[in-house]
């Protein structure tokens, strides 16, 4: 059977308040690039940091209902014998649903994991009310000397921990997470903040790239200002 199990239950604060360190890390491999034309995720992935700690993974394949290209097979390496005796997406994506309770999300090119996640949480009438953050954009606004941003490159220019596999869901997740701990890494550097929040790197992650060294002085203003006077 798929490994689809999960162990923590550590209790969160609400997700407005997350520090940015505290988040569940996903990455989906799928039938295709578009749910609206008919596609399905195959395989989900995920990481949960508490503090910048792994405390928990999930991992599941999935069988979608359909056979998968061959394109597909050999892009992810996940057979169609392989999701043959796969539970449902149905099954996978309620435990998922259960796995990420309390939690914001993160992905690397988050739009494309956000529709299928959306579609596939549309299909068991769960509602998802966190945010998604995404270290592609992030990585845009910190990284802007990388000679490119796909995962696989950040991961060499950076020197992260890597087993060399790439598509699939927990090791491209695993992955994303290292690359999000050197993020938050690189904000503390320029701004001094040690603990940013989820919703300040999501701010962070949608402005032009001309703004962010005003914006991560703000953070740092702000900062000082909170600390408190000995």
């Amino acid at each position: 059977m798929p490994q689809n199990r999960f162990n923590s239950m550590k209790a969160t604060p609400p997700l407005n308040n997350q520090k940015a360190a505290t988040v569940v890390v996903f990455d989906f491999e799928t039938t295709g690039l578009s749910p609206e034309q008919g596609d399905r995720a195959i395989e989900i992935g995920a990481v949960k940091l508490v503090e910048g700690e792994v405390v928990d993974t999930f991992q599941g394949l999935m069988n979608p209902g359909r056979a998968v290209s061959s394109f597909i097979e050999s892009f992810t390496g996940i057979s169609n014998s392989m999701l043959v005796n796969a539970p449902p997406c149905e099954v996978v994506m309620a435990e998922f649903a259960e796995f990420i309770a309390g939690y914001n999300l993160l992905a690397h090119n988050a739009s494309f994991d956000r529709k299928f996640l959306e579609a596939e949480f549309a299909r068991i009438n769960y509602d998802y009310t966190g945010s998604i953050g995404c270290t592609l954009l992030t990585s845009r606004r910190l990284f802007q000397d990388a000679p490119n941003h796909k995962l696989s490159t950040l991961v060499r220019f950076k020197g992260l921990p890597s087993d060399g596999v790439f598509h699939r869901a927990l090791a491209d997740a695993q992955m994303t997470a290292h690359l999000w701990m050197k993020l938050l890494e690189e904000v503390t550097l320029q701004s001094g903040v040690e603990q940013p929040s989820f919703n300040e790197l999501l701010k962070l992650s949608t402005l032009p790239k001309q703004k962010v060294t005003v914006y991560l002085s703000k953070l740092s203003k702000q900062s000082r200002k909170e600390k408190p006077h000995r």
